[in-house]
Parts: C-alpha cells; structure tokens; sequence
C-alpha cells in the first residue's frame, strides 16, 4: 500500500516549529507547498490533498462504530 500525506501538513509543521524558536515565518511570493510535496516523494510518500490516508480509514471506521453503537437497536 502507499503512503499519502497532506503536504499543507508538512507546512503547518515547519511553521509552527520556526515559531516556537522565534522565528517569524510567512507565506509570501512563493506557494511552500510544492517544495512540501517534493520532500514527501523524495522520502517515497505521495502528496495527496486527502492527506494521510491511515487517519482518514481510522476517521471512517470510527463513523462506522458510532452508526453501529447508534442504531443497533434499530
């Protein structure tokens, strides 16, 4: 199976780790996701807009649980 993973992800990630060192990063001239994307397939994971497909089966399968615990009775 291959992996995806949202590269706005890898995004938020950098940020937020500049920040918390005092830096000040900022989305100007250039989009950072394409850069974003081309470090998750240089590491063999597909970008994807879906994001992490792992997250979205255990979202998915969750629903699936409440739908069951909810209208077991029915």
């Amino acid at each position: 199976m291959d992996e995806a993973y949202n590269p706005w992800s890898v995004v938020n990630l950098v940020f937020g780790h500049l920040a918390a060192r005092g830096l000040h990063p900022t989305l100007g001239g250039e989009d950072p996701g394409a850069p974003a994307a081309a470090l998750l397939r240089a590491l063999g994971i597909e970008p994807s807009a879906d994001g992490d497909r792992q997250v979205t089966r255990d979202v998915r399968q969750q629903l699936a649980d409440l739908r069951t615990a909810m209208f077991e009775g029915d």
